[in-house]
């Protein structure tokens, strides 16, 4: 395995958190919305997307989300991801995982066969910052 290109870089804002009922084990559960400005394959995106994360026992985050990619010319995407994470000082989190993308446009329809890895932090001020690199 190894990592290709760098697909994209953003940074932004949780715009939104909710605690929800425990996990049929009794974990917490958060719901954490975000919006988000980059670069997507050297195209000005916005991005939205909504995560709910799982504290298990063993300290460890996991999470599953969704969520939708705008580039300046209109053209959209929705994208899927599931990843691990970690709680650090004041509440800040970071996030490894798996993302991968659907779309129409021609634009960027290379990434319908596209498996990608990202990076994901927020720190605790709600700021967040992503990249996302093609997995070869």
């Amino acid at each position: 395995m190894a990592l290709g290109e760098q697909l994209s870089h953003d940074s932004g804002q949780i715009t939104g958190t909710r605690v929800l009922p425990p996990s049929e084990q009794g974990e917490a559960r958060v719901e954490v919305s975000f919006e988000a400005r980059g670069r997507l394959l050297d195209e000005d995106i916005v991005d939205m997307g909504t995560y709910v994360s799982v504290l298990g026992a063993d300290g460890v985050l996991r999470g599953t989300g969704q969520g939708c990619t705008m580039s300046g010319g209109g053209e959209t995407l929705t994208w899927e991801g599931t990843g691990v994470g970690k709680l650090l000082k004041d509440g800040a989190t970071s996030f490894r995982g798996a993302i991968f993308y659907r779309t129409t446009s021609g634009k960027f329809s290379r990434l319908n066969t596209v498996a990608a890895v990202f990076e994901y932090e927020a720190d605790a001020s709600g700021k967040t910052e992503s990249r996302v690199y093609e997995w070869k």
